[in-house]
Order: C-alpha cells, then structure tokens, then sequence
C-alpha cells in the first residue's frame, strides 16, 4: 500500500485551489458582466495586444481550439470582438476587441483586479512574490 494520502498530494491541492478561485471569479463574471471564464480570458488578452488569431490566444491562454472558437463566436455574436482577414494567411482570421468589447474591459478589469487584491490580502508583498515566483517553477516544471 502506498503512503499517497490525497489531502497531502500537491497537485491535487493546487488543483482543488485553482477551482474554487475559479468558481467565485467565473459566478462574479457571469452574474456582472455575463462572461463565461473563456470569454473573458479572451478578452483580457486582446486588451494587451489587439488582432490575435485564434491559434495565438489558444497559445496564450492555455485554452483547447474549440474551447477558444467557442468563446470567440459568443464575443462575436455579442459584438464584443471583430473578425478580420489575416493580411499575410487568407484562410485565418485575426480577431481584435470593438468598442463594446474595450468598454466591457474597462468595466471588468478593474473588478477583477479587486477580486485578486481581496483574496491575496491576507499575503505580504514578499510573500505573494515568493508565490508568484513558485507558480512560475511550477508551470515551467
């Protein structure tokens, strides 16, 4: 019998962490804005850097090709983003944010950035460093 006690594996820890986090920021988005989490991680990275493809924000956000299809055909249909032809591959197409789609942005993004500061208060600055610094060994692992 091996010594694996569920409550003490790590990967189950951070995955049972990462949910919660994720279910109180997916009913706020959903409940505020009306944004499933792929809708929104969309749009927050078209706000850094406008007129991705679908493939780059696959890349970007760590999202499955259908997964992000699907969350650009919701933005889309809502008017949120804009397709248009990629200038150097015709078959693709680079989607930017209109500007209903920046207007909820900056609407969202500033909740979202309360959210994270309520639910990291209880952290040092050093230590949310350290966290971050770990969270970066652990994604590169």
């Amino acid at each position: 019998m091996s010594d694996l006690r569920l409550d003490g594996f790590l990967p189950y820890r951070l995955s049972i962490a990462s949910n919660r986090v994720s279910d109180a920021v997916a009913t706020t988005y959903s409940s505020l804005f009306g944004l499933r989490i792929p809708e929104w991680r969309l749009i927050a990275v078209l706000a850094e850097g406008d007129g991705l493809s679908q493939q780059a924000l696959g890349r970007k956000t760590r999202m499955d090709k259908v997964t992000v299809s699907r969350a650009a055909i919701a933005l889309a249909g809502r008017g949120l983003i804009v397709r248009e032809s990629d200038a150097k591959d015709k078959r693709a197409a680079r989607l930017s944010l209109s500007e209903a789609g920046r207007a909820l942005y900056e609407q969202v993004a500033p909740k979202a950035l309360a959210m994270e500061q309520s639910l990291f208060a209880q952290f040092s600055a050093d230590e949310l460093t350290a966290f971050r610094d770990m969270l970066d060994r652990v994604e590169a692992a």
